[in-house]
């Protein structure tokens, strides 16, 4: 599974000042190794919900993976996640459907990576042409652009599914400790799309609670 970067970097200026690149370079290095030790964590389950909200996120036309995608991501994969979110009414479609009117009224633009993909044409670079000789090379669908990055919310989703696995005893994060993830949030459009298909949290949490404690019993 290819996982996109944890959020956007600023430019970095070097300058004359080469260690400050060279700094700046080991951090991105470290976060990159924290970040794959964090998803080693995750269960196929989970690792798959997350491949599935960047796949909801370049199918809406956005170059960021937010919370909302992390629920379109669980919505679109097997586990409890899901289960729990279906059992509340809580489906698939209408998730995504009013993820693109809520985008739409937040003025969220579908760039596709147009940004990135100029950015690359003024230095000789064309996209299509290098995605066409992957997939000869590879196989169709090997060659990924743009790679959306998570959103500081997202991210934040992702840390505290990672707390409520240990809260809950479990070494492994799964969907259901993702939507305990999801359920923390408490501003942002994810927690907009729940409350307005009136998911009710508190008994979403409750729910997935319960099944955890009979499945461990």
């Amino acid at each position: 599974m290819t996982v996109a970067g944890a959020g956007s970097r600023s430019p970095r200026r070097c300058g004359s000042a080469s260690s400050r690149c060279t700094r700046s370079t080991r951090a991105e290095e470290k976060s990159a190794a924290r970040s794959r030790s964090v998803f080693e964590r995750f269960t196929l389950l989970a690792q798959r919900a997350v491949a599935n909200a960047q796949d909801a996120a370049l199918a809406l036309g956005h170059d960021f993976i937010g919370a909302e995608h992390l629920l379109l991501g669980l919505c679109a994969t097997a586990g409890t996640g899901s289960e729990v979110l279906r059992a509340h009414g809580i489906e698939l479609e209408a998730v995504r459907d009013h993820t693109v009117t809520l985008a739409r009224q937040a003025g969220i633009p579908e760039t596709r990576g147009q940004p990135t993909r100029d950015a690359l044409a003024t230095l000789g670079i064309d996209v299509d042409a290098l995605r066409q000789r992957a997939d000869a090379s590879f196989g169709p669908g090997v060659f990924r652009f743009p790679r959306p990055a998570f959103t500081p919310g997202a991210q934040q989703v992702l840390a505290t599914a990672v707390r409520e696995a240990g809260a809950l005893g479990s070494p492994r994060v799964d969907t259901e400790h993702l939507l305990l993830g999801l359920l923390h949030e408490t501003d942002g459009l994810a927690h907009r799309l729940l409350t307005d298909l009136t998911a009710d949290h508190t008994a979403l949490r409750t729910d997935i609670l319960t099944r955890t404690a009979r499945r461990a019993g």
